[in-house]
């Protein structure tokens, strides 16, 4: 007999993987200003590809799970909704950003990648973070 699969471990897949994408962009950052731009490549690729593993799994979750309500309550629950809502806007302005940003790097246009990369990285780095800040808040 075929069972419906469970996705609500999704929600842990996807903080690790915000964790693990955090990880990998500082070490990204640390190696290109090292001036190692081959580990950069392939740091900053792998965070993509994190990344990417994350958006199919956090979709992949909230098309089939319950959504979970936070029930935080006093100052916690204004600091819980400014986080999230931050993080929900900065994560749909980052797609196009890393998109535009790797680009760049992989056509090896260099003063221009680092300028979107400027504003790229910072958000990025917010994004991956908080997310599993409001996993932790949630859970």
């Amino acid at each position: 007999m075929l069972t419906a699969m469970d996705f609500t471990v999704l929600a842990d897949v996807d903080a690790t993987l915000n964790a693990v994408a955090f990880v990998l962009i500082v070490a990204g950052l640390i190696a290109a200003k090292a001036g190692r731009i081959e580990l950069h490549k392939k740091l900053m690729l792998s965070a993509v590809a994190v990344s990417a593993a994350f958006l199919i799994c956090y979709l992949v979750y909230h098309l089939t799970c319950e959504p979970v309500k936070f029930t935080g309550e006093g100052w916690l629950r204004p600091v819980y909704f400014t986080l999230l809502i931050s993080h929900v806007v900065l994560a749909a302005v980052q797609v196009p950003l890393i998109l535009r940003t790797v680009w760049l790097g992989l056509k090896d246009r260099r003063d221009q990648h680092k300028k979107w990369a400027k504003v790229t990285a910072p958000i990025w780095l917010y994004v991956s973070i908080t997310g599993v800040v409001i996993y932790l808040l949630l859970y």
